[in-house]
């Protein structure tokens, strides 16, 4: 019988399972960036217009937004680790395609096989949270989380040295070659999780959220070719919206969906979703605008005739302050929340996109520039997961997070489209080759400023932290009353015999078919009136209890089967360990240590 991921999964999980998951998550990162230092000449190389060669890059965004809730799913159902070599090998196969073709179409299917590889980063979140133990999950799942900051922030000047010093298509074979060492070192040191879902893929669902997203994008990108208000543009973004809209109402109706849309009611979660969107249009501007302006000529009389490694170094820092953001997002977030700190991360970003438009004159300028934006979107980041886990019951949280995602993957999707958009309507063509102007690069730097805006606008919404819903609570102990009082919501009293006396609580639990334990602080003192929620499979609230004077808890389950235990006590933050129970009459046994003591209530 297997208990938490401290039993027989973790002590299979050895020392490397997290780097290897977080290198997975840098090569997926390198697929978003590969074509940067080539984007101005897509157009050239593939001999297509403009507006088509944004396609190129908006598909592996596109691909990937729609793999993270699809390879999430099938993870659940299917095993994580399988699922996660079966993304990095339709990365590898995307990969191969481009690399063997010069025309659009064929390379559009390639990078659109490339993107799914985005599923590998919640794949390998989900892996670590089933395979390591509990001590290391936190500082693992950073690691995994600001890979994508890593492998943007190194992909650009490798990429940039691979495509000046060789052909261009050499940048598909090496991220094929990345992709097989994932797969193999993923073979060789990650285990399985043990744990499976109930239920049925949502292939309808996958479907209609494809081809929404995909009639979305498309009147975006070739509006200026066929017209704004030419009937097959508003033909498109009809279809898109008759199409999501009955997307969202079958998705609402099923017991398992792809997406769970649910959540979406509380403003908590909206308004985050609607700020998530506008910091992924954000996030992508800035990739897409500086690498061209520092490597065009300076005949041009903007450009800054930069090598492609140089423009390449001089971008690279965005990536890599938003890796180093991390702690200090921390330390803000402990003392005043995650709110504060994601409008703190959309002040920086308007900051950093309102300077670039009188920064645009020196390569130095470039860098000041990708260093303040990837200090602001690495706050904007780092808040959201905090503000969704706070907005939705435990049992929620998987789904939550993953329409999150989806929400911050439509955003750079849209982003691209746009921008490429903008980009090649704005070109000057010289002897037939379209060179984008200083007037496109403010025009893209204004758009994502006005989305910076209105994702502030969405997070100056977002509702206050809950507190306390009594104003008496002025002691620890008060406090800890009012939360079991709050927290319980059921029946209590004492087991007694015929002539009421009480039966022994040992008597009690050893009827139990369940799980009973302890509660426990950092140091392994009991934990009194800590809730302790059961969940089951589907995500679905089976039972929850206090915990006594002296932490112990029980818990009886409906039938056999994993779940997750999630407690929570005031003082200290929340945990949620997986256990599992055979069926038979007996109770496993499952102490839950409560990590240390959180900063506020």
């Amino acid at each position: 019988m297997t208990h938490t991921p401290t039993d027989q999964t973790a002590r299979r999980a050895g020392g490397a399972v997290v780097p290897v998951l977080a290198f997975a998550g840098i090569v997926v990162a390198v697929m978003q960036t590969l074509l940067v230092p080539v984007i101005k000449d897509l157009p050239q190389l593939l001999d297509t217009t403009p507006s088509n060669a944004t396609w190129v890059l908006t598909s592996t965004l596109l691909s990937g937004a729609v793999a993270t809730p699809i390879m999430g799913r099938l993870g659940d159902l299917f095993g994580k680790r399988r699922m996660l070599i079966l993304s990095l090998s339709v990365m590898v196969v995307g990969a191969l395609v481009s690399a063997l073709t010069s025309t659009l179409l064929p390379m559009i299917a390639g990078r659109t096989l490339q993107g799914f590889a985005m599923g590998a980063i919640p794949l390998g979140i989900g892996l670590m949270r089933d395979t390591l133990p509990r001590e290391k999950l936190g500082s693992a799942m950073a690691l995994m989380s600001s890979s994508i900051g890593v492998g943007g922030g190194l992909a650009l000047p490798l990429a940039a040295l691979i495509a000046q010093h060789a052909d261009w298509h050499a940048l598909f074979y090496v991220a094929a070659g990345l992709g097989a060492l994932s797969i193999a070192l993923t073979l060789i040191v990650v285990p399985e999780s043990p744990m499976r879902a109930e239920g049925s893929f949502d292939l309808p669902g996958a479907l209609g959220l494809s081809a929404g997203l995909v009639l979305f994008l498309l009147p975006i990108t070739k509006g200026s070719d066929w017209g704004w208000t030419s009937g097959t543009t508003l033909g498109l973004f009809a279809a898109s919206a008759v199409i999501l809209v009955l997307w969202g109402v079958m998705e609402l109706r099923l017991k398992a969906p792809l997406v769970d849309l649910r959540t979406t009611a509380r403003p908590a979660v909206l308004f985050t979703n609607l700020a998530s969107i506008m910091v992924g249009v954000s996030f992508y501007v800035v990739s897409l605008v500086l690498p061209q302006l520092l490597q065009l000529p300076r005949s041009t009389g903007y450009g800054l005739g930069q090598s492609m490694v140089v423009a390449g170094l001089l971008v690279a820092p965005l990536g890599l302050t938003m890796m180093f953001t991390a702690p200090v997002y921390a330390r803000i977030s402990a003392k005043y929340g995650p709110k504060v700190t994601l409008i703190l991360g959309m002040v920086i970003i308007g900051i950093g996109y309102g300077a670039g438009l009188g920064l645009m004159s020196a390569a130095w300028q470039s860098l000041v520039i990708a260093v303040i934006l990837g200090a602001g979107i690495g706050l904007a980041y780092s808040s959201l997961p905090a503000l969704i886990v706070g907005a939705v019951p435990a049992s929620e949280t998987g789904a939550a997070n993953g329409l999150n995602t989806l929400m911050r993957s439509i955003g750079t999707s849209v982003s691209s489209a746009v921008i490429g958009m903008v980009l090649a309507n704005t070109a000057n063509n010289v002897n037939g080759i379209a060179v984008p102007t200083m007037h496109g690069f403010r025009v893209s730097f204004l758009i994502a400023t006005g989305a910076v805006a209105v994702g502030l606008l969405m997070a100056l919404f977002l509702p206050k932290p809950n507190r306390a819903p009594q104003l008496r609570a002025s002691s620890e102990e008060d406090e800890n009353l009012a939360l079991a009082e709050e927290a319980l919501r059921g029946f209590r009293g004492r087991v007694l015999d015929a002539e009421g006396t009480p039966v022994a609580r040992a008597l009690a639990e050893e009827a139990l078919r369940g799980f009973r334990g302890r509660v426990l602080d950092a140091e392994g003192t009991p934990v009194a009136r800590a809730k302790v929620t059961l969940i089951d499979r589907r995500g679905r609230q089976a039972g929850s209890t206090l915990s006594a004077e002296d932490g112990s808890y029980t818990l009886a389950v409906p039938a056999q089967g994993a779940y997750v235990l999630a407690a929570r006590a005031l003082g200290h933050a929340p945990l949620a360990s997986a256990a599992t129970h055979s069926g038979d009459d007996r109770p496993v046994d499952v102490d839950l240590p409560l990590p240390g003591e959180t900063v506020s209530a």
